[in-house]
């Protein structure tokens, strides 16, 4: 979840100089370490599949190898781990760097920061998943790389890397034979790691997974789609003052509306209307909601005036910590339009105080800024946040224009702008998630932001079929979580262009199996 508190007083100024320690000086620490403390490099996991690597780095796709980028030698990567097992057993060492690939030296220094300027793996990591992908579809299947030792010395090496589905088609994910083998193998992998509960633990897991599987439209998934179902209507109720609420709430509306849409289930429903009376609830529309804590240590915070945050979501109920931001308004829009669109009554005069936040924080150039304040007219980030609120206007229940108009204009700056794609603030993985859904309102904008980073889809999958959190500005979902987070928007994104789900085009999922047991017994305390 985003944890970064950002003062309301100061947010141009906070933007002018995030953007000037970003990319007025390229050669900046910030290029490499985000973080005084070394971070993203120095960051570990207690458990899970990559608990044993010392540090989160890059990893090079199928090869076994997690690499750095240094700021002495930024054209290099540095070798910092190689899993057992992988094609680079035994051929190289950490400590050593690559300085070649396919015969060809690296030239190109990385760019890799955040930063209008900066973002984007450009440099020694796209270059290496060309040089991957090329032979991983070549009749020898070997990746051929110089190697540099600490001492100087240099070698060539040669990595088996070769797979029978070859690259990615310049379509892909339709019409490619890779993106369907990686589609199977990652669909079987969410329903083995599916919780007892039904969940996956988080809510970016329980809106993506369960989502990729129902866009399967693969009656083997039934079951684990109606578990994911009865996990969300289980743990929700019209009121609830859970910590850190509306995520949770925008999750099981979103996934509980595409769920009912798709299989009719007609047990969903009174569950969607609890939805629907808690986030109404929960929705900042006055004065009166702020917490007197807030009041208290954080004045700087408050709303200077009754419209100022009036109609948004912050990460609980009503005006709390520093208010409502944009990444938490498009979902809990977005699960209200899809709740509206199963037939439960919502107020319409919410919805346009929703909007209206929405578009108060949006550029002339379709990015949507952190809260209902809006950055440049020029400026662009992260599009986590673009594409929740692309996702809202695109399902909004009314006939106006204008909602298309405005998820068009959201669509477009992610298709201008993809090298932020997988790295939006707070949950990466989530923004890339609702950043691609929101794309795919406009096919020149979905192909151009595939095609920008084909270099991830490449470098994330690993030897083990799972795909890997790559470093990037936040940790959320970093830890022993790293596999299954990038599965599970990896297993969302490669299925959007079938199109069998609302926020991706469909009306319905006809044809798709109906759970038609009736709801679980509830223990006592849950409505």
């Amino acid at each position: 979840m985003p944890d970064f508190p950002r003062g309301r007083s100061t947010l141009p100024l906070m933007l002018v100089l995030l953007l000037t320690a970003t990319v007025g000086s390229l050669p900046l620490e910030a290029q490499v370490h985000y973080r005084k403390d070394g971070s993203p490099w120095s960051r570990t996991v207690p458990r899970g599949p990559d608990a044993e690597v010392p540090g989160w780095f890059y990893n090079l796709g199928t090869t076994g190898l997690r690499v750095e980028l240094t700021e002495e030698r930024p054209e290099t990567l540095l070798i910092r781990w190689v899993l057992p097992g992988t094609p680079a057993e035994g051929k190289v060492a950490p400590g050593e760097r690559i300085i070649g690939i396919g015969g060809e030296r690296l030239q190109v220094p990385h760019r890799n920061g955040y930063g209008m300027e900066v973002f984007g793996a450009h440099g020694p990591i796209t270059a290496f998943a060309t040089g991957l992908e090329r032979a991983q579809g070549s009749e020898s299947g070997r990746l051929e790389l110089r190697i540099e030792e600490p001492g100087g010395e240099t070698r060539r090496i040669e990595l088996e890397v070769g797979r029978a589905a070859g690259g990615f088609a310049t379509s892909y994910p339709l019409n490619c034979r890779r993106s369907a083998e990686i589609s199977r193998r990652l669909l079987d992998e969410l329903v083995s790691l599916q919780r007892e509960d039904g969940s996956w633990g988080s809510p970016p897991h329980d809106t993506f997974a369960p989502l990729a599987l129902l866009s399967s439209g693969d009656p083997r998934f039934a079951d684990a789609i109606e578990r994911s179902a009865r996990f969300h209507a289980r743990t929700t109720r019209a009121r609830d003052s859970s910590s850190l609420i509306n995520w949770r709430y925008c999750a099981a509306g979103i996934v509980l509306s595409e769920i009912h849409l798709a299989t009719g289930a007609a047990w969903i429903l009174p569950e969607l209307e609890e939805i629907a009376t808690f986030l109404l609830s929960s929705q900042y529309t006055d004065l009166s909601q702020i917490v007197e804590k807030t009041r208290q240590d954080r004045p700087e915070d408050l709303p200077k005036d009754p419209l100022d945050s009036h109609g948004g979501w912050g990460h609980n109920p009503g005006f709390e910590g520093y208010g409502p931001i944009s990444m938490v308004t498009g979902q809990a829009a977005l699960a209200l339009s899809l709740i509206r669109r199963c037939g439960i009554e919502v107020p319409r005069e919410r919805l346009d105080i929703a909007y209206a936040f929405l578009d108060r924080g949006t550029g002339p150039n379709g990015y949507v800024w952190y809260e209902d304040q809006v950055a440049g007219p020029k400026d662009w980030a992260d599009m986590g946040r673009t594409g929740a609120a692309g996702l809202a206007n695109l399902l909004a229940p009314f006939p106006e224009p204008r909602y298309r108009e405005r998820a068009l204009a959201h669509a477009r700056v992610i298709g201008a702008h993809p090298e932020s794609f997988p790295d939006t603030h707070g949950s990466p993985t989530m923004g890339m998630g609702y950043a691609a859904a929101a794309a795919l309102a406009d096919p020149t904008a979905f192909r151009a932001l595939l095609d920008a980073n084909r270099w991830w889809f490449v470098l994330a999958e690993c030897p083990d079929g799972t795909f890997y959190y790559q470093p990037n500005r936040d940790n959320a979902g970093y830890g022993e979580d790293s596999r299954l987070s990038a599965t599970a928007v990896t297993a969302f994104i490669l299925a959007l262009p079938e199109r069998r789900l609302a926020i991706s085009g469909q009306q319905s999922g006809e044809g798709y199996p109906t759970p038609a047991s009736p709801p679980t017994e509830r223990t006592q305390g849950d409505r």
